[in-house]
This record gives C-alpha cells, sequence and structure tokens, in this order.
C-alpha cells in the first residue's frame, strides 16, 4: 500500500525550514545589504534574525545536546574569563560617576551576549550549502553597490539615513566569514575576487577604518594560511600581550614618535595626555574609573581631551587592571583555538579577530551596541559554517559487477 505525501508530511519540520532559512537569509544577506543605508540596521535585523532561529529549533527539534553544548561555552578558559569580565563591568558601577549611561551600557553588553549565546544554542548541528552560499553574494553585492555610490557621490553620512563608512566596516567584518567559507569550498578564486570588490569599497569610504581593518586582517590572514599553528599562537599572543601592556605603550612610543613626527604632531599629544592620566592617578590603574567613562568623562574635563580613543586606552581607564586580563584571557584563548578541529576554517577566524581588534585600537567607537551586535553576527556566522564543514567531497559512485 502507498501512503499518500499528505500523510507523511510534516508541517512542523517544513515551518522550521522556512523560518530557518529567513534567518541566516536575514545574517547573510539583508545584513550586510542594509548597512550601506541604515546605520542601525545590525541592531535591527540581527536579534530578529537569532528569534526566527529559535523558533525554528523549537519546531524541529534541529538544536540537540543544548546542556552539553552550553556547559562546554561556560565552563571553558574563555567563558570564564568573559563572566569575570562582565561581572567587573557590573561591579565597576559601584565607582563610575556615570552610574545611568553605564548601567544601560552595561545591560546592552549583557543582552548582546545573551544574544549570542541563544542564537549559538538554536544552530543547527548541520548547515545546508545552499544557505551558505547566500553569504557572499550577500557581501558582494552590497559591496558593489557600495562602491558604485561613492563614485557616483551619493555616498553620505547622516543620523536616520546612509552611512557608508559604518556600513564599509560591517562588510570588511562579514568578508572574513565569507571568504573563510568559499575557501573550504575550494573556490580560491571567487574568495580573491569577493576581497578585491570589498578592498575597493573600503578604498572609498570616508575614513581609512575599514581598509586599515581589512589590510590587518589579510596580512594575518596570509599568515595563518602559511602556517595555522604559529599564525593562531602569535596573533593570539599578540593581541593579548598589546591589551596587557597597554599602560607602557605612552611611555615608549612618546619618544620615538616626537623624533619622528615632532612634538607637536597629534599622535604625540595623543600619548603625552595618556601617559599624564597614568602618572596622575596610578592606583586606578588597578580598579579603571568605572564603565563609561573614557567617552563621557571627556565632556565635563575628567579625561584630557588629547586623550586616545580605543579599545586600549578605554579598556585599561575604565575597568583597570582586572578588566584588562580578563579581556586578555579572553582574546588569547578565542583566537588560539580559532578553526577548532577544522584548521582550514582558521585563517579566516583569525584573520576576523585580528580585524575587530585593529578597529578597536584605530579608535572605533567600541561602546557603541551596533559594535558588539556586529561581532555577534560574525561569531554566528563562522559557527554556521563550521557545522556546514560536515561533508566536504562528494561521495564517489563504485559500480561492481553483479554475477
Amino acid at each position: 500500500m502507498v501512503r499518500s505525501t499528505s500523510a507523511l508530511a510534516n508541517p512542523s519540520a517544513d515551518a522550521a525550514a522556512v523560518l530557518r532559512r529567513v534567518g541566516f537569509a536575514i545574517l547573510f544577506f539583508a545584513i550586510p545589504m542594509s548597512a550601506l543605508f541604515a546605520r542601525r540596521a545590525v541592531v535591527a535585523l540581527a536579534p530578529l534574525a537569532v528569534i526566527l532561529l529559535v523558533i525554528a529549533a523549537v519546531l524541529d527539534g534541529g538544536a540537540k545536546h543544548l546542556g552539553h553544548r552550553f556547559g562546554a561555552i561556560v565552563t571553558s578558559t574563555g567563558g570564564l574569563a568573559g563572566a569575570v569580565l562582565l561581572l567587573w563591568m557590573a561591579m565597576s558601577l559601584a565607582w563610575t560617576p556615570f552610574l545611568p549611561e553605564a548601567s544601560e551600557r552595561l545591560l546592552n553588553i549583557a543582552a548582546m551576549a545573551a544574544m549570542g549565546l541563544v542564537g549559538y544554542l538554536a544552530l543547527p548541528e548541520r548547515m545546508r550549502s545552499a544557505n551558505l552560499y547566500i553569504l557572499p553574494v550577500g557581501v558582494g553585492l552590497a559591496a558593489l553597490i557600495g562602491t558604485s555610490l561613492a563614485l557616483t557621490e551619493a555616498a553620505g553620512m547622516s543620523e536616520e539615513g546612509q552611512s557608508f563608512g559604518r556600513g564599509m566596516i560591517v562588510l570588511v567584518m562579514l568578508l572574513w566569514p565569507a571568504v573563510t567559507w568559499l575557501h573550504s569550498r575550494g573556490r580560491n578564486l571567487e574568495a580573491v575576487v569577493l576581497a578585491l570588490i570589498v578592498a575597493l569599497g573600503a578604498l572609498f569610504a570616508d575614513d581609512a577604518l575599514a581598509l586599515q581593518g581589512l589590510a590587518i586582517g589579510a596580512l594575518i590572514f596570509a599568515l595563518t594560511a602559511v602556517s595555522p599553528r604559529s599564525g593562531a599562537r602569535l596573533t593570539a599572543l599578540l593581541l593579548a600581550g598589546l591589551l596587557l601592556l597597554a599602560p607602557a605603550l605612552p611611555f615608549l612610543l612618546k619618544p620615538l614618535a616626537q623624533g619622528l613626527l615632532g612634538p607637536k604632531a597629534p599622535l604625540v599629544a595623543s600619548l603625552g595626555a595618556w601617559s599624564t592620566v597614568i602618572l596622575d592617578d596610578p592606583l586606578r590603574l588597578i580598579t579603571g574609573h568605572g564603565l563609561e567613562t573614557s567617552l563621557r568623562g571627556r565632556m565635563i574635563g575628567l579625561v584630557p581631551p588629547a586623550a586616545p580613543f580605543g579599545i586600549l586606552f578605554e579598556v585599561w581607564y575604565e575597568l583597570g587592571l582586572v578588566g584588562a586580563v580578563a579581556g586578555a584571557l579572553v582574546l588569547y584563548r578565542s583566537a588560539l583555538g580559532a578553526g577548532g578541529e577544522r584548521p582550514m576554517l582558521g585563517p579566516g577566524i583569525v584573520a576576523a579577530f585580528a580585524t575587530a581588534f585593529a578597529l578597536g585600537c584605530l579608535g572605533i567607537s567600541t561602546a557603541q551596541v551596533w559594535w558588539f551586535t556586529l561581532l555577534v553576527v560574525v561569531v554566528l556566522v563562522f559557527v554556521t559554517i563550521e557545522r556546514g564543514q560536515f561533508r566536504t567531497k562528494r561521495p564517489k559512485a563504485v559500480f561492481r559487477s553483479v554475477r
């Protein structure tokens, strides 16, 4: 007896498949496309994509071994360091002079971390290639549109309208998972073309941040591709070391910068202001001044106007030694474990770490919600790529003679 197709249909599984496809389309295509035109596109679309993935996982049970996966993250060295960092941020509310603003920022960071964790747990154990190929298409098409806008002088920046510079930073960050996916499928020529398209778009951005971050990431990608273990270890040590030794940088670099650029150069003034902050209150290097003080302290004269922007100054000024050590440990363990059991993914993951860290050091506003959301999106995309590697070759057909 032949069963009818309707009797075998599973409405829940079909609905879950549709929702999951839409969720991935938002992450891989809608976010890079809309980031060029809307400043808050990442913040608005990323939670929607995660919600759809969670609903899909509930409908078809695609997310398995949740307890094991959750426990592996929480009990890992990087997970424990991240928890300590978040706890220290909460404790710094006791001595920050900007309690309402700092509380809001802490809530945003915790919400983004929770969203990333929930999204990670909701991802299926295996990903279809058809879903993942949307990513390089979305990144490449967005870069081409952005370049055409720049060439026609239609790209601009406004509070409610376009934000070409921010959009290119989004594309530069999403480029690395896109290149990683193409590389893992043996499409190296397409990966190179995609990187060139994004680099061309970054060249026309209002500032050089996107292009500088891309250049540093490309250098680390090449190094890690040649020697995966050495590249990942060197990058992990470099990122963690810079964050840990940041207070020594103004004293080491100021004489060099003064000799090369002159005593009136902006970099010399910035390093001088940083060293002054350290010498005026050295004990604050242990506890920091509290969350949200680096940016808002400039408005009331707490921080010198010439003080540098960037993650190296901000982490030490706001969170002190405890925050810097916890953050450095998170960076070290995460970059060191790039690729995991699939070394082919390592160069792209390490390059993404280097690009994000470079952008943070070069002065991008790391305190804003869109930046945290973008980092969560990049992590989720890399996880989906890792779960799309369950089969890299088509099985060979074997013909056997039947006697």
